[in-house]
């Protein structure tokens, strides 16, 4: 998907679970809802409603009339003909759809990716082990950023055993931003 941050309203055509932001308490906004669209970024998206900020999996795009996101698999004609280097391109590539809901910057942008080693798995696979950290330690999105990491990875072709580690030290800082981010954010 590409990158949007607007505000559109929307109508909800059915009954869908999302997370509450910043807390990540799942909710059920019923068919009817008015909403805001206000983040389309990566594989979610960022609605407004009912007095809540709430995080829309991509998956349940249909909910809001909107098609699905394409996945970074969906690239790759032949996935037997990776090597260890494209994998670990696909790797990158898969968490920078990644986004805080309340920050329209992916996370590789935003800094949160530590350390990404890819090492050779069983059955011709290639095993990942992430370490991340959350813009700040109490941050509720932290299980939902970190499984979102986990199963855009593990969806890819040739992904072997995936683990993503949540650290807070070092503690992130703005500094850790790429240059894009700052850019995009206006700092």
């Amino acid at each position: 998907m590409n990158m949007m941050y607007m505000r559109e309203n929307v109508v909800l055509e059915r009954d869908v679970q999302v997370e509450r932001i910043p807390d990540g308490m799942p909710l059920t906004l019923p068919a009817g809802t008015l909403a805001v669209l206000t983040q389309a970024l990566g594989s979610a998206f960022t609605l407004a409603a009912e007095g809540h900020l709430v995080r829309l999996k991509g998956e349940d795009a249909d909910a809001i009339g909107r098609a699905p996101p394409v996945s970074v698999a969906a690239d790759v004609a032949d996935p037997g003909a990776l090597t260890q280097s494209d994998f670990e391109e696909l790797v990158w590539r898969a968490m920078a759809t990644c986004y805080d809901p309340e920050i329209p910057v992916d996370i590789v942008q935003l800094g949160l990716v530590y350390a990404c080693e890819i090492t050779p798995g069983t059955a011709n696979a290639f095993d990942v082990h992430i370490v991340m950290t959350l813009t700040a330690p109490g941050c509720g999105m932290g299980e939902i950023l970190t499984s979102e990491v986990q199963e855009k990875i593990a969806a890819l072709p040739r992904a072997g055993a995936v683990r993503v580690e949540l650290t807070f030290d070092p503690p992130w800082g703005r500094e850790r931003m790429s240059e894009s981010a700052l850019l995009t954010l206006g700092l």
